[in-house]
Order: structure tokens, then C-alpha cells, then sequence
């Protein structure tokens, strides 16, 4: 069972990494998957991506429902917006179009009511 989580944790964590260029894949949930799968398959790997310089603060605060900051939340809103603007103006299908509309409208809907940090 370690091995089957360990290999899942390493799925989820590509897929999370993937999910930073790509505004259709999330990001977050891939991320806190790999932690449950590592805290529960490697200590090893579960401290490493909490000590993670790029993730592992970000990890923390959301895992203990504290937030994010405001500038997370920016780069993330930018970051979104951008590249899924980028995503209609690159496609030609009126469905994908209005599939990535509904996309940008519910994950910005997300990251703008997630509780915001402001004593960072």
C-alpha cells in the first residue's frame, strides 16, 4: 500500500506542477493530495515538499484552512486570467470557449473566497 500512495503522491505532485501552466488542471488539490499521499507512504518526501521553498508555505497555510496571502492571490488570479484568455483567443471551438469562460469564472470565484492572510 506504501508504494501504490508513494506512486500516487508523485502523480498528483506532477500533475499540481502541470496545473501551474495549465488553467484547466488545478493546482492546489493535486498538491494536498501528494501530501496526504506522502504523509501516509514516505516521511522522507512529505517533509520535503513541506519545506518546499516554492510550495511548502502555501501548503501549509491552505492545509490549515488559515489562507493565502494577497499576493498569491494575485499572481494566481493574473496567472489564470492570462493564460486562459491566451487559451480563447488561441481556439477555434465555441464550446471549449465557453467551457474555459465557466472555468476562469469558477476557479477566480475560489481563489477570491478563500480566506486571505494579511499578517505575512
Amino acid at each position: 500500500m506504501k508504494h501504490l500512495l508513494l506512486l500516487l503522491g508523485f502523480i498528483s505532485l506532477i500533475l499540481g506542477a502541470v496545473g501551474i501552466f495549465l488553467p484547466v488542471l488545478p493546482t492546489t488539490p493535486f498538491l494536498l493530495l501528494s501530501v496526504f499521499c506522502f504523509e501516509r507512504s514516505s516521511e522522507k518526501f512529505h517533509r520535503l515538499l513541506l519545506e518546499n521553498k516554492i510550495f511548502g508555505q502555501y501548503i501549509k497555510d491552505y492545509r490549515e484552512k488559515k489562507g493565502i496571502t494577497w499576493k498569491n492571490k494575485i499572481i494566481a488570479l493574473t496567472t489564470l486570467l492570462v493564460s486562459i484568455s491566451f487559451s480563447i483567443y488561441k481556439v477555434n471551438n465555441l464550446h471549449l470557449k465557453i467551457f474555459l469562460i465557466f472555468v476562469l469564472i469558477g476557479v477566480s470565484t475560489h481563489i477570491i473566497k478563500i480566506k486571505t492572510i494579511t499578517n505575512k
